[in-house]
């Protein structure tokens, strides 16, 4: 919990330290809600989840001749219960398009995720920590008097992960190798002005082959994940 505490205050201190200096633009929320896990043939849980996120606007287009946006941001996500469900840091940058009332963007997402340990009976083995570069497609709306409310669509397949060593473990096992796996997002809020209000749906899924590095399934995981929250405008 210090660790997770530690990583907080660092984010927040970096938006709001250094977002003024060097962004034109940046948002700083905090979100709360619920985590669903099921990890192969185990039996599904859920958890309270908390997050934060932040992204900054590094460089704004040229109004005559156009162009894209430059972002940049992170997230980091953290359950009330780390035995069974997966605690996630993330950071992207990106370019955003306007195209009327759209922004399509692309992101460059480097993401870890360390997984819970697999407990069945008196045998425990700790999963491997996941590291992921993700390319998502984002896809904002806005929409209403003064275009305060808006949607968003995030998503993109998932590459094969590079795996590092969790706690130790009572045997050692190959890396697992995937097979298919993507996420989806969906995010609906208004904008206030200097304060805005989100809600948001995720689903996240990844299957290996069942192979030595993956024994009964232990790393196929699927998270549904329903969030909400507020945030601020600098």
């Amino acid at each position: 919990m210090k660790g997770c505490k530690t990583h907080v205050l660092c984010v927040c201190l970096f938006f709001l330290a250094a977002g003024p200096a060097f962004c034109q633009r940046i948002t700083l929320g905090a979100e709360a809600g619920q985590t669903s896990d099921k990890f192969g043939g185990f039996s599904s849980t859920t958890a309270l989840l908390w997050g934060i996120d932040g992204q900054a606007v590094v460089l704004k287009p040229n109004e005559k001749k156009g162009g894209p946006s430059i972002v940049a941001g992170g997230e980091l996500l953290v359950p009330s219960d780390s035995q069974n469900h997966a605690t996630e840091y993330a950071l992207y940058g990106g370019a955003a398009f306007k195209v009327r009332d759209f922004t399509i963007g692309v992101d460059a997402q480097i993401r870890k995720i360390i997984l819970p340990p697999a407990t069945e009976g008196t045998q425990v083995l700790n999963r491997d920590k996941m590291e992921l570069l993700e390319i998502p497609v984002v896809i904002k709306y806005n929409f209403g008097p003064g275009k305060h409310a808006f949607v968003q669509a995030q998503g993109a397949p998932e590459f094969t992960p590079r795996f590092r060593n969790g706690s130790p473990n009572p045997f050692t096992l190959p890396s697992p190798n995937l097979d298919h796996g993507y996420f989806l997002r969906g995010t609906a809020g208004y904008n206030f002005g200097r304060w805005y209000a989100k809600a948001s749906y995720e689903t996240r899924y990844f299957k290996f082959a069942p192979n030595a590095g993956n024994p009964n399934g232990v790393y196929n995981w699927r998270t549904d994940r329903i969030m909400g929250g507020l945030g601020f405008v600098f």
